[in-house]
């Protein structure tokens, strides 16, 4: 009888963070703990900066299209300006390198429009900044 099931108490009830939920797929390796803390960076990032442009909020129908567009313009900049090998990448979006190949070539084709192109630059010059003067810190 379905009344006999409990529902599981709220303390037993796995609590992963939606904002992380790309992330908890493939545990961080020793090394990738970093590359992966970028990774989550740059793609905060770029949220950030889409909303700055003015773009609209997702709509419950159009959450899922904004997501994969935000996580492929991270893995765009990612890989192209920081150097991340696309191997690397991909296990920190919860992804396979061969996903992470195609979302650089999906951004790279949506290059063409001037607007899209100089947002991706904009961002690149941003993420190139930011990552270089912690780069900097740390070497000192």
């Amino acid at each position: 009888m379905p009344s006999d099931i409990l529902p599981l108490p709220v303390t037993a009830r796995p609590c992963v963070p939606v904002v992380d939920r790309h992330f908890r797929r493939f545990p961080p390796a020793a090394g990738r703990e970093e590359i992966s803390r970028i990774c989550r960076l740059v793609r905060q990032l770029t949220a950030e900066m889409l909303l700055l442009t003015g773009e609209r909020p997702a709509v419950r129908r159009d959450r899922r299209r904004s997501e994969c567009h935000i996580r492929q313009i991270a893995m765009y900049v990612c890989h192209v300006q920081l150097g991340i090998p696309m191997s690397d990448i991909g296990p920190c979006f919860g992804r396979d390198r061969t996903t992470v190949g195609h979302a650089c070539q999906v951004v790279e084709d949506r290059r063409d429009e001037p607007a899209f192109d100089e947002f991706v630059a904009a961002l690149e010059r941003l993420a190139g900044s930011i990552f270089n003067a912690v780069k900097g810190v740390r070497d000192e």
